[in-house]
């Protein structure tokens, strides 16, 4: 039987805004492939050297270390922390697997959808001591399977719930925290109370209500910059109807135990808690099983299919193809339909060429401005991502990263005023197309910043020290 009043506070490392996640992902993890793998003690100096690029410049010390242990650390598992090998005790800092993803794919709600997966109460993530009593009390359950489980369920019902309901009746109920009580019975406990007008709210006497809600603000946060859920200025939680396939596989494994066992550790034993919270580091830092399906397409999230002649080479459509084709084709269109504008004989000469390897560039067109210069090449560089939010270009602490290749630098170099980046953000109903021009000029006057990060070794037969004879036989 449902026993709504016994209320838990499970709380988890308190984040940033829903913005500001958004825009710091790409920090954390350039940062951390940027100097990982390295000792644990070069770690903390050079993540928050790094990182003051991001901050305001009189932030503390105590905000360089949250961000950069609980938030990119814990929170979000982007790096974790081991032996450097088996004969040696210093510890070195490694870079997640979900991080080195990341930085392939620049797919943030895929990266939010993995930690909503792979979150779990209890965890690794707190004092050992919330750990053990959280282990006392039976809590056991995948809350963001839980929570969309509920959110089906209601839907079914032709309910709407906020995040009020949400926390009161599931995030910070001891039943549900234990499973003890299943989704159907807190659906059926919320309309039966909806219908009667009792409002149920999360709260805790001499407590502010920010104290009661944060955490629960900040779970459906997640679930949000996931993209599988839509918030609205009254608190109002909605599923993302565009993603329903992805609802549904969390929503099927509500009732399935964590995929870590905190309880096959001795945490009163100090060996047992340092190897509990390596483990867990370990295991959190990794992707989840089914990371290979949350690839987030433009379908799921929100934006209508471009009624084009352009189509993508790859998949059925625009929103099953890779990002990389989404942004080209999006770019090619935009370029057509900008060169007919301008004199459509010239059409023609906007050419794809993104499949063509060692160019340097995605896409040739042509300048189709007024003046001598109207049929001068253009050569045009697409680097995409998807998020939910959108980019502020007012704040002052905003930036971004990409990666290009010495093929795209060389390109740069030498077509400098003609090679231009159209960066492409396929965020939450729309797409922002953002065009930085000349970026060998920009990279003199300061205005970006060019580190080169990969090194080739030619080596000759001086340097070899040792031949290996061959043993098997060659057929």
């Amino acid at each position: 039987m449902y026993d709504h009043t016994k209320q838990y506070r499970c709380s988890i490392i308190r984040g940033k805004s829903q913005k500001e996640i958004d825009d710091l992902l790409p920090a954390y993890a350039k940062i951390i492939t940027d100097i990982c793998p390295c000792t644990k003690e070069s770690f903390e100096h050079d993540f928050n050297a790094a990182f003051a690029a991001y901050i305001p410049a009189d932030s503390t010390k105590k905000t360089f270390d949250n961000h950069r242990t609980e938030i990119a650390g814990k929170l979000f598992g982007m790096y974790y922390i081991a032996p450097h090998d088996d004969d040696s005790e210093e510890a070195y800092v490694y870079p997640a697997e979900r991080t080195m993803k990341f930085m392939e794919d620049n797919d943030q709600p895929a990266f939010f959808k993995d930690i909503c997966f792979k979150m779990q109460f209890p965890n690794g993530m707190t004092k050992t001591e919330t750990v053990k009593d959280r282990i006392e009390h039976g809590i056991s359950i995948r809350p963001n399977a839980y929570v969309l489980k509920v959110l089906l369920l209601a839907k079914n019902a032709g309910l709407i719930l906020n995040k009020s309901d949400l926390g009161y009746y599931v995030l910070n109920s001891l039943d549900a925290l234990t499973r003890t009580a299943t989704p159907l019975e807190i659906v059926d406990l919320i309309e039966q109370d909806k219908k009667a007008g009792i409002v149920r709210k999360v709260h805790t006497d001499g407590k502010a209500s920010s104290y009661d809600i944060q955490h629960i603000n900040e779970q459906i946060n997640y679930l949000e910059l996931a993209n599988l859920v839509i918030t609205d200025g009254d608190g109002e939680v909605a599923l993302n109807a565009h993603d329903m396939d992805t609802i549904t596989l969390f929503a099927d494994c509500w009732n399935e135990n964590p995929l870590f066992d905190c309880t096959a550790y001795n945490l009163t034993a100090l060996s047992g808690r340092k190897q509990f919270q390596l483990d867990w580091d370990y295991y959190f830092s990794q992707l989840s099983v089914v990371a290979d399906k949350f690839a987030t397409t433009s379908v799921s999230l929100g934006i209508t299919e471009r009624k084009t002649a352009t189509k993508p080479t790859t998949g059925t459509g625009t929103g099953k193809t890779e990002l990389g084709d989404e942004g080209e084709f999006y770019v090619l269109d935009y370029e057509k339909e900008r060169v007919k504008a301008f004199d459509p004989r010239l059409v023609g000469k906007v050419i794809h060429l993104g499949k063509t390897r060692g160019l340097g560039y995605d896409i040739q067109s042509v300048i189709a401005e007024k003046g001598d210069m109207a049929e001068f090449v253009k050569y045009i560089e697409v680097k995409s991502t998807k998020r939910v939010t959108e980019p502020d270009l007012t704040d002052t602490m905003w930036v971004d990263t990409l990666n290009i290749t010495r093929n795209e630098w060389i390109a740069a170099l030498q077509h400098k005023d003609f090679y231009s980046i159209f960066r492409v953000y396929f965020v939450r109903g729309n797409i922002i197309m953002y065009v930085i021009k000349d970026l060998y000029q920009k990279e003199k006057d300061g205005k970006i910043k060019v580190v080169p990060l990969t090194y080739r070794v030619d080596f000759g037969g001086t340097a070899i020290d040792e031949i290996i004879p061959q043993k098997a036989k060659v057929v």
